[in-house]
C-alpha cells in the first residue's frame, strides 16, 4: 500500500479556507518540503532555486563583477515576478540570510579575551566581520548596481504594509532600515532651490509628493514659490532627480500663528527687506520606502545655513507644524466629559474651561508623552530630533477638515535656536524633551 503524503492529506481534509487561516511555514520548512500549500506562491523546489540564486549572489568565490550580474539578473527575475512571489523572496532574504552565531559568539569569546591585549584590535575587527549577517551583503551587492538603490527603496516600500500581518519580514525591514540610514546620511545629499522656474516635471514632482497642506492648483503652488518663500529639495546622487525630501519656507517678520494666511494666494508677498523670521510650514518626505530612515540631525540646519547667506537679517527659524497623533491620542487618555464639548471645537471662546483643557492636553502630549525613549508624535519626534524645542501651541491655526481630524485644528511651533541644537539634542537622550515656559504654564 503506497504512503500518501502528509501534505497532500492536509489539504485534503481541511475545510475551505483552513489552510490559509493555519500558522504560515517558515521558510526552511517550505525548503524541506515536496508540495506547495495554499496561499504558498513559489513551490519547494522554484523557492529552492530562488534561495540558491540569492545565494550565488554574495558567493565567496565569485568577483564582484559577477556578483553583481548576478545581482541583475535576480532584480530582472523580481521586475517580472508577482506580487506573492515577490513575498516569497522577501522571506527568503529575511529568514535565510542571517548571521552564523557559532562564529559570532566565539569573535565575542575571542575579543573578550583579546581586551587590553596587543591582540584587541585585530580580535575587534573579527568580530565586526562575525556580526555582519549575509543579508546585510545582499543588500550591499545589489546597491552597487546603476538603479540598485532605487531597487531597494521601492522593495521596502512594497514591503512596508505587509509588516504587521507577517513577523518574519521584520529582520529584512531593520536591516534595510539602517544600511539606509548609512547610504541617506545628510551629508551625502544634495540640496537644491526649487522655484517657479525650475522644470514642469520637478514642479509636479512637489505637488504629488505634498504630505502636509495639499496643493490645490497651479496658483497654490505659485504662491508657495513666491518672493518671500523659498523651497528645497534634497537630492541623493544615485536617485538622479529623483527628490527624497521637500521643505517649504515662509520669511516673515514675526512667528505665523496659523497656516491659513500663508495658503492665501491673494494675499500679498512679505517685504523682504523686513523679513526676521523663516517659518518652515511643509516638510515632506517623498519615499515610502525610507520611512523611520533618519537624514541626520542636521537636515534642517543645512537649510538654515542656506537661509542665513541669502537673508542674513534673519533671526528665527521656527515651524508652523500639524500635530497628528493628537486626536487619537486623546480619544484614549482624556476623560469622556472633555471629548464630548469637542464636537465643535472652533467654537470654542478664549475662556472656555475645554478650550484650557484641551491646550493642557496637548501641552502634555507634546511635552511628556513617549515611546522608547522618543516623543510619541512623529512630527515632534522629527524637529525634536534635529534639535528644535517645543515653543508655542496655536489655537485653530490649522481649520481645515484635515486639522480638525487630527488635532482639533491646534498647530504648534517648534524653535530652531542655532545656539541651543545640541544642547537640546543632549537633553532629550536624557528622556527630557525641550520645552518652553509657555508650554509648560499649560500642564494640567
Amino acid at each position: 500500500m503506497s504512503m500518501i503524503p502528509t501534505e497532500w492529506i492536509s489539504r485534503s481534509v481541511l475545510p475551505r479556507g483552513a489552510a490559509a487561516a493555519a500558522v504560515p511555514r517558515s521558510t526552511r520548512e517550505r525548503l524541506d518540503a515536496t508540495l506547495r500549500r495554499e496561499p504558498e506562491a513559489l513551490s519547494p523546489r522554484a523557492l529552492r532555486k530562488t534561495l540558491a540564486e540569492l545565494q550565488a549572489i554574495i558567493d565567496p568565490a565569485v568577483s564582484e563583477v559577477e556578483g553583481g550580474r548576478r545581482a541583475r539578473a535576480m532584480a530582472d527575475w523580481y521586475a517580472s515576478a508577482g506580487p506573492a512571489e515577490r513575498r516569497d523572496c522577501w522571506l527568503l532574504m529575511s529568514e535565510q540570510f542571517v548571521l552564523d552565531q557559532h562564529k559570532a559568539q566565539a569573535a565575542q569569546a575571542e575579543y573578550a579575551a583579546a581586551v587590553g591585549t596587543p591582540d584587541q584590535a585585530v580580535a575587534e575587527v573579527r568580530l565586526r566581520r562575525a556580526t555582519v549577517s549575509p543579508r546585510r551583503r545582499l543588500l550591499q551587492r545589489f546597491s552597487v548596481l546603476p538603479e540598485g538603490i532605487r531597487f531597494l527603496v521601492d522593495m521596502r516600500a512594497e514591503m512596508l504594509p505587509h509588516l504587521k500581518s507577517d513577523k518574519r519580514l521584520q529582520a529584512l525591514d531593520v536591516e534595510m532600515e539602517y544600511m539606509f540610514s548609512t547610504w541617506f546620511d545628510v551629508g551625502f545629499l544634495e540640496l537644491r532651490s526649487i522655484s517657479w522656474d525650475s522644470p514642469a516635471s520637478m514642479l509636479e514632482k512637489l505637488i504629488k509628493y505634498e504630505a502636509v497642506h495639499d496643493i490645490r492648483s497651479w496658483a497654490d503652488l505659485k504662491n508657495r514659490l513666491d518672493s518671500d518663500r523659498r523651497c528645497y529639495g534634497f537630492f541623493h546622487p544615485r536617485l538622479a532627480d529623483e527628490p527624497l525630501i521637500f521643505v517649504e519656507v515662509a520669511l516673515m517678520g514675526e512667528v505665523a500663528a496659523s497656516i491659513t494666511p500663508l495658503l492665501d494666494e491673494t494675499a500679498a508677498p512679505a517685504d523682504l527687506g523686513k523679513a526676521t523670521t523663516a517659518i518652515f510650514y511643509s516638510i515632506s518626505n517623498t519615499q515610502a520606502g525610507l520611512r523611520g530612515v533618519s537624514f541626520g540631525d542636521s537636515l534642517i540646519k543645512r537649510v538654515v545655513e542656506t537661509l542665513k547667506e541669502e537673508f542674513p537679517r534673519l533671526r528665527t527659524f521656527a515651524t508652523l507644524s500639524p500635530i497628528p497623533g493628537l486626536r487619537a491620542w486623546l480619544s484614549k487618555n482624556a476623560p469622556d466629559e472633555l471629548l464630548k464639548q469637542l464636537d465643535a471645537p472652533l467654537e470654542l471662546g478664549p475662556k472656555s474651561p475645554a478650550r484650557k483643557q484641551l491646550l493642557g492636553w496637548a501641552a502634555r502630549y507634546l511635552g511628556k508623552e513617549v515611546q522608547d525613549g522618543k516623543p510619541l508624535d512623529p512630527v515632534a519626534r522629527f524637529h525634536l530630533g534635529n534639535g528644535a524645542r517645543v515653543e508655542r501651541l496655536n489655537w485653530a491655526g490649522d481649520p481645515s477638515s484635515k486639522g480638525l481630524k487630527q488635532s482639533y485644528g491646534l498647530m504648534v511651533n517648534y524653535l530652531y535656536d542655532p545656539k541651543r541644537l545640541d544642547r537640546n539634542r543632549a537633553q532629550l537622550a536624557q528622556g527630557q524633551i525641550p520645552i518652553s515656559g509657555e508650554i509648560e504654564d499649560l500642564y494640567l
